[in-house]
């Protein structure tokens, strides 16, 4: 089967049930693999997650072409699929660098579909916006980021500690979410785009029907997910609950 995409672009927030996502379109080994390969706002963190050097090119330009390169090198499957997973906090940055390489573009998805092909869609949201802020909260001040579905710890990005109810953090985050999202639905009907709409919600119930509608929406074979599992646990527990409702009851 020929895919009617080159790539598809995960338009995401944090928290969203994106790494999952991710994870399980990677496993069907026909849908690239996705991640936040332009997350950091600087061009010289993106050379390194790749192993280049700044100074082994010419002009910055130079450099910006063999790093996008290399994120596709990573992020495509065998059959040519790319995948990018763009938090909206990182996509401004994202789309200037895009504006250098390609002036010509009219419009930024034209310049995104100059350096990756035909491009899909993915707006992947989370309908509980409390339970969202809440889990980044708790991500934040743990330290840990996801878990595996055998229960080991998969991505830590500090030393553990115990959490602590923060509600005007909570709220920071809730309002952040919101806009990011706002801002995302805006971006997507200002450039004329019709998304692949998923929620958090529906991926964690039957992840399997989310990923073979997503397939087959990129020309690809949606019975490749029925064999899936998900990678990941969802982290959260009694505690988030108790903070969701002495936050709504503060409210």
């Amino acid at each position: 089967m020929r895919a009617r995409y080159d790539a598809y672009v995960i338009c995401s927030t944090p928290r969203s049930g994106s790494t999952l996502l991710c994870k399980l379109l990677e496993a069907t080994g026909v849908a690239g693999a996705a991640d936040s390969h332009f997350h950091e706002p600087s061009i010289k963190a993106w050379a390194e997650d790749y192993g280049l050097e700044l100074c082994d090119f010419a002009t910055e330009l130079d450099a910006l072409t063999a790093i996008v390169s290399a994120a596709k090198r990573r992020g495509s499957s065998a059959n040519g699929m790319f995948g990018l997973r763009m938090q909206r906090g990182s996509f401004a940055y994202f789309i200037e660098q895009l504006s250098r390489m390609f002036p010509a573009g009219k419009t930024e998805a034209e310049r995104i579909e100059s350096a990756f092909g035909k491009t899909c869609y993915v707006h992947l949201t989370r309908e509980n916006k409390l339970d969202q802020a809440i889990s980044r909260v708790m991500a934040e001040q743990t330290g840990l980021w996801h878990r595996a579905a055998d229960g080991r710890e998969l991505e830590r990005l500090s030393a553990p500690r115990e959490p602590q109810y923060n509600a005007a953090e909570i709220e920071r985050h809730l309002r952040e979410l919101q806009a990011y999202d706002a801002q995302w639905a805006q971006w997507l009907a200002q450039e004329n785009l019709q998304p692949v709409a998923i929620t958090y919600e529906a991926l964690a119930a039957d992840p399997v029907a989310e990923v073979s509608r997503l397939l087959n929406a990129l020309g690809l074979d949606g019975s490749l997910a029925e064999e899936l599992t998900p990678p990941t646990a969802k982290l959260a527990d009694s505690t988030s609950q108790v903070w969701a409702e002495r936050f709504e009851r503060k409210r």
